[in-house]
């Protein structure tokens, strides 16, 4: 069945947007959320009992600081998906029809607070992450003194307000959030932009959650060089770096998740802000990008389930099946090494009562 294109009656109170129409079809959308709604909630799921688990493991070593934020992230991404799903679904159910299940806007209200913030906080969970893996490599000493348990929880904190903040400044603003052309979520004015007040807030959207992107990008970067810089240098301290790889890789997963699924929407918000949106290739392709950006829900909890040492460890060993053990014995050995000394060096550097103990010969422990 179709989404109706028929031209309704503007209601001030609903926000409906009636100049535009996209089509959607409305029996699959309602399945496809169910779906995606139910794959995302199990897969967050998952990866916060793994993270959790993790994280009483590493609870009093440097990595307990990515392993809070990482749970902060999938936990945002699971209500994400609980809320914002389950307000989808009921759209569609009910055949988006606004103006007779939300007359007083307040729906609508709360689904543009709750897109705004489950779409910024991830983004900023995501660059803090970065940072802290950058200030964990580029000064460790700094980092195992002062990003404590109780820091991390702070600025998990401090980012969902942020996030909160700029979801509800249209509202303190006097702005309400208004139904989009497809009838099926709602978001700031992308039609009919009036003012500057208007084009600020979806700018603001597009340019924090670039600059997020770009900070992640830095940082990553920034780490990665770090690593890469001391592993060549053959120097012994090197060995203390290296148990951040598998950290390492798991931002990089995330930064490129991040990226692919959220750069077309925000690309599209802010030309949207600069130069306005009336036309229906428009409306599709907003629709198409928000699409694009749902998925960054789903995929985000497969990298904690997939990019663990556990399952890396599997995928170099039928890796080396597949290679020969030729091409890779001179990186297994050096790994091997790096695996346990950079475990006792975390340990001197994080338990003062080790230090007279330095010299003991290190020893391998699995994750």
């Amino acid at each position: 069945m179709s989404m109706n294109t028929s031209k309704q009656s503007p209601s001030p109170a609903a926000g409906v947007l009636t100049n535009t129409t996209c089509q959607t079809e409305n029996r699959l959308s309602v399945f496809f959320s169910i779906v995606f709604m139910t794959v995302g909630i199990l897969s967050n799921s998952l990866a916060i009992a793994i993270l959790m688990k993790a994280y009483q493991r590493f609870r009093q070593k440097s990595k307990a600081s990515f392993l809070l934020f990482a749970s902060g992230l999938v936990i945002t991404d699971l209500f994400g998906h609980l809320i914002n799903g389950a307000i989808a679904v009921f759209v569609y159910a009910s055949n988006k029809d606004w103006i007779r299940f939300d007359q007083s806007n307040v729906l609508c209200s709360i689904f543009g607070i709750c897109m705004v913030f489950f779409g910024l906080c991830p983004l900023f969970l995501g660059s803090v992450m970065a940072v802290e893996r950058c200030i964990g490599v580029t000064k460790p000493i700094f980092h195992s003194t002062k990003m404590t348990s109780k820091h991390v929880k702070m600025m998990l904190a401090g980012v969902c307000l942020f996030a909160i903040f700029i979801a509800v400044l249209p509202i303190l603003g006097l702005r309400a959030y208004e139904i989009q052309a497809s009838r099926t979520w709602c978001f700031y004015r992308t039609e009919h932009i009036q003012d500057w007040e208007d084009r600020f807030y979806i700018l603001l959207f597009s340019f924090l959650g670039l600059l997020a992107l770009g900070i992640s990008f830095l940082c990553n970067a920034i780490t990665g060089i770090t690593l890469l810089r001391v592993k060549f240098k053959n120097q012994q301290h090197r060995q203390g770096r290296s148990h951040h790889f598998e950290m390492i890789i798991q931002l990089l997963a995330i930064m490129c998740v991040s990226c692919v699924c959220w750069s077309p929407f925000l690309v599209t918000m802010a030309s949207t802000g600069i130069n306005g949106g009336e036309s229906l290739e428009t409306c599709e392709r907003v629709l198409f990008a928000l699409r694009m950006a749902t998925w960054n829900q789903i995929l985000d909890p497969w990298v904690y389930i997939l990019l663990r040492r556990a399952v890396l460890k599997n995928l170099y060993k039928v890796a080396q099946q597949c290679c020969g053990a030729r091409a890779i014995i001179s990186f297994h050995a050096w790994e091997l090494s790096s695996i346990k000394n950079s475990l006792k060096v975390a340990a001197i550097s994080e338990s003062p009562s080790t230090e007279k103990t330095s010299s003991q010969p290190p020893t391998l422990m699995g994750q």
